[in-house]
C-alpha cells in the first residue's frame, strides 16, 4: 500500500492556511492575503523557492525573509494533526497484514517532521521523499524505491493520493491499482482512471483491506 503524504494522509492545506492567517495577523498584514498566498502556494506544488520570492517581495517591508522562510518550512509541519480515522485505518490496514509505505515529493527535512510529528512514523513500515531518492511522482522510480523499502513486489501495490497527475497517473503507467482522494472534487481527467475513488483516505484503506 504506497500512500501520498499531503491532503491523503494529513489534511496540509488546513495546517498551511491555518499558519499563513497566523502570519498575516501577528505582521499586521491584510487578511484578504490569504487566498493569494494559499493560491500561490497551490498546494505545495509550487516550488518553495518561487513562493518565497514572491512573499518576500511583497512584504519587504513587513516581514523578514527568514520569517516567511521559517513560514513555508515549518508553518503546516507545526499546525498538522492526525485524524483519528486515519489512524485507526492505518492500525486496520497493518493487522491485516498490509505494507504501508508513504510515498512523497517535497523536501525530505520538511516531510519527515510531517510524518513524525503527526505520528505516522510509528503507523507506516517506511516511507519515500522524491528530494532523498532523486526521483519525483509520477516517475517510476520513486514508486520502485517505495517498493523496495517495504519489501513488497509492485505487482501487487495499491497506490492512494488526492493528486490525479503525481499518483494515479504515476499508478496507471506501472500498471497498478489506485485510490483517488478526491477530497470533495471531481475526477476531470478523461486519458486515464483510478481503480476507485474515496472522499478520504481512511475509506480509501478501508476499501483496499
Amino acid at each position: 500500500m504506497l500512500v501520498d503524504l499531503d491532503n491523503t494522509l494529513i489534511d496540509r492545506d488546513s495546517a498551511f492556511r491555518s499558519a499563513v492567517a497566523s502570519f498575516l495577523a501577528e505582521h499586521g498584514l491584510p487578511g484578504t492575503d490569504l487566498g493569494w498566498i494559499m493560491g500561490l502556494d497551490a498546494s505545495g506544488y509550487t516550488a518553495r523557492d518561487v513562493v518565497a520570492a514572491a512573499m518576500v517581495d511583497r512584504y519587504a517591508s513587513t516581514a523578514s525573509g527568514s520569517t516567511i522562510h521559517a513560514l513555508l518550512d515549518n508553518g503546516a509541519a507545526d499546525r498538522l494533526v492526525l485524524a483519528r480515522e486515519t489512524e485507526e485505518a492505518l492500525i486496520a490496514a497493518r493487522a491485516r497484514g498490509w505494507t504501508r509505505v508513504i510515498v512523497t515529493n517535497g523536501r525530505t527535512a520538511q516531510q519527515e517532521a510531517k510524518i513524525r510529528n503527526t505520528g505516522l512514523d510509528r503507523l507506516v513500515d517506511g516511507w519515500v521523499v522524491s528530494e532523498a531518492v532523486g526521483h519525483r511522482k509520477p516517475g517510476p522510480e520513486i514508486f520502485h524505491a517505495a517498493a523496495g523499502i517495504g519489501r513488497i513486489s509492485l505487482r501487487d501495490a495499491w497506490v492512494i493520493g488526492d493528486s490525479a497527475e503525481a499518483d494515479i497517473a504515476g499508478a496507471v503507467a506501472l500498471g497498478l491499482n489506485s485510490v483517488w482522494v478526491s477530497n470533495g472534487r471531481t475526477w476531470s481527467q478523461d486519458a486515464y482512471q483510478p481503480t476507485e475513488i474515496t472522499g478520504d483516505v481512511a475509506t480509501a484503506i478501508r476499501r483496499i483491506i
